[in-house]
């Protein structure tokens, strides 16, 4: 969230660099796989998120609507701050079902991935 501070709508949707994503798409995108993250740890398949699932498509650019989409990350990051509270310690050493990693290693990707995203938001903010 710190990364978003006083990021205007306009900004949030622009795209300085051809190719690359705006901030706005990286802010849905994290907060897909914060769901996805989520849904993992009460006991749903874990799925790889593909299409528009993984990318969220911008709907609409206004003031109102980056603002939902600012509350929407931030309500995502405390129903995962929430699940991983609520997860008995030795939980964390499991494997995910029909995956080959441990609800560990998907909280510490969870977390590389916000970060290397947050950095590059922090990128398009200076551009």
């Amino acid at each position: 969230m710190e990364s978003l501070a006083g990021v205007t709508a306009a900004q949030a949707a622009a795209h300085p660099i051809a190719g690359a994503h705006s901030i706005w798409e990286l802010v849905l995108h994290a907060q897909a796989w914060m769901e996805e993250t989520t849904r993992a740890l009460s006991e749903a398949k874990y799925e790889t998120l593909k299409g528009d699932a993984d990318w969220p498509t911008v709907a609409e650019v206004s003031d109102a609507a980056w603002a939902a989409a600012r509350a929407g990350i931030e309500q995502a990051q405390a129903r995962l701050n929430e699940a991983v509270t609520g997860l008995a310690e030795d939980a964390l050493c499991s494997t995910v079902p029909d995956q080959e990693f441990t609800f560990y290693g998907l909280l510490h990707g969870v977390a590389q991935h916000n970060i290397y995203h947050a950095g590059q938001i922090g990128l398009l903010k200076k551009l």
